[in-house]
């Protein structure tokens, strides 16, 4: 069970371990990490400055021999696992992840040994984690897409972008922007593959309509349901949509940052801050809807001629 917790100046990774056993590093300014379902906290110093820890925890490891390694103390190998399925549900994703950041690595998707802490000589950027995040390891033989890999290959990892998540946030608090426009909640829903992060401002008092009080039917007027709907359309034949889904993406981040960039600039004009960045974040909404909408006419415009269910007359 891991969670982060961060301000404008610095960020913890925290573990839990087993009842009130605990575990948390922080993560360098200059660092980054990826952390699928598992206990991913490696190499841990209990005198270091950055790094806390249940006050029992090293006598824990002592008292019951449960450091394997003679020469350090890694959590992952003391606490965590490395089974079959972390290779093919787990670490490949933490590999795909690290190789788009630092194409450098030569480590594979089996490698129960991944770093945690790593570094790389590029800035990331919010579309950078979506791209991680959204991604079926394209350009490898494991992608489910993709051109390289036999049929066995395509289905033997687990995509980070699926046909079941349900929603994608990326959590930013900008230290170059004042405390009251400082934090964005980036906002999808659905398959990551198909969607759209929105840069909603966290300082407001309510969500957009179409983004909140999702219905158990299907209703497209719900940014949930209209997303899943794209996705199962485009899934049935991603080479012939994936242009289109990503001008959509293209489009809509770069029509919500403009957005953004102006509000940031006007909010200080505005009695009541919440209810403004509360219109703003409305408008990004709509323009999602918008977008999307025009996603789902074109794919079922070029999807139509492709129907199994036709017959041509020639007279």
């Amino acid at each position: 069970n891991g969670i982060c917790f961060s301000d404008k100046d610095e960020v913890w990774y925290f573990e839990s371990i087993a009842g009130p056993h605990w575990a948390a590093i922080r993560i360098p300014d200059d660092a980054y990490v990826v952390a699928p379902n598992r206990f991913n906290i490696a190499e841990f110093d209990f005198d270091s400055d950055d790094t806390m820890f249940a006050a029992d925890l090293p006598e824990l490891i002592e008292k019951y021999h449960l450091n394997p390694d003679r020469d350090q103390v890694n959590l992952r190998h003391i606490f965590g696992s490395a089974t079959i399925k972390d290779t093919r549900y787990n670490n490949p994703r933490a590999w795909y992840g690290q190789k788009y950041f630092n194409p450098e690595f030569d480590t594979d998707p089996f490698d129960q040994d991944l770093p945690f802490i790593c570094r790389t000589d590029k800035k990331i950027s919010i579309e950078d984690v979506k791209f991680v995040l959204s991604s079926h390891y394209q350009n490898t033989v494991y992608d489910a897409y993709g051109s390289l890999g036999t049929a066995e290959e395509k289905k033997l990892l687990r995509p980070i972008g699926i046909n079941r998540n349900q929603e994608l946030h990326i959590l930013q608090i900008r230290n170059d922007v004042p405390a009251e426009i400082a934090g964005i909640h980036w906002l999808a829903f659905g398959p990551n593959t198909f969607n759209a992060v929105v840069p909603f401002y966290a300082n407001v008092t309510d969500t957009p309509e179409n983004y909140k009080n999702t219905t158990t039917e299907l209703n497209p007027n719900n940014i949930y349901w209209l997303t899943n709907i794209m996705a199962l359309i485009g899934d049935s034949n991603f080479d012939l949509y994936e242009d289109e889904e990503n001008i959509f993406e293209q489009n809509t981040v770069a029509a919500c940052r403009h957005l953004q960039i102006e509000a940031d600039q006007a909010y200080k004009s505005h009695a009541d801050i919440q209810a403004y960045l509360g219109d703003i974040n409305n408008q990004m909404a709509d323009l999602y809807q918008k977008n999307a909408n025009t996603l789902l006419g074109q794919m079922l415009a070029f999807g139509e001629p492709k129907m199994n269910l036709k017959f041509q007359l020639h007279d």
